[in-house]
């Protein structure tokens, strides 16, 4: 099965927002409410098969030119089937007011890692997560330094060892 092919299953299915394939790269977009959905079914549709979550991330769309008034956060699922050898990116857009996605990891317990990162980097948060604390920094560490906004001149609060 091309991308094509696994696009096309994907929309005949689920909810889809938009869906391409530039470079051979398949990618569909859904809504957050439909994510938990296609995510399940890219999972447990024996035609797909995606049974290896490969990456979860996100991308800050701030001050992207043609995003100015769209979402500023798209969160990532680059997903892979070792069964057919095919692979597919699914995205969804949030808004920085509402920045929350659902969680992935009773799908696939690899996403516990990943969402940990994505809200140590980016701020965005993942409901039904079962312990959403930072992976990378340190608690005390004030805010998320991979979004666009984040001043990098930022001094952090220095932190020893818990005595």
């Amino acid at each position: 099965m091309d991308g094509a092919a696994v696009l096309d299953a994907i929309r005949q299915r689920a909810d889809v927002v938009e869906t391409h394939a530039h470079r051979g790269d398949a990618t569909v977009v859904v809504t957050r409410e439909a994510l938990p959905r296609v995510l399940a079914l890219c999972r447990d549709e024996p035609a797909l098969a995606f049974d290896m979550l490969m990456d979860l991330t996100a991308v800050d769309y701030l001050k992207y030119p043609g995003r100015e008034d769209g979402p500023r956060f798209e969160v990532v699922y680059h997903l892979y089937s070792l069964a057919h050898n095919h692979r597919v990116r699914v995205k969804t857009r949030v808004d920085e007011d509402d920045a929350v996605v659902p969680s992935a990891v009773g799908l696939w317990p690899s996403a516990n890692w990943f969402e940990r990162e994505v809200w140590d980097m980016f701020g965005v948060r993942f409901s039904g997560h079962p312990n959403l604390v930072r992976l990378l920094l340190y608690e005390e560490f004030v805010g998320h330094p991979l979004r666009k906004d984040y001043p990098i001149e930022r001094r952090q609060p220095l932190i020893g060892p818990a005595q």
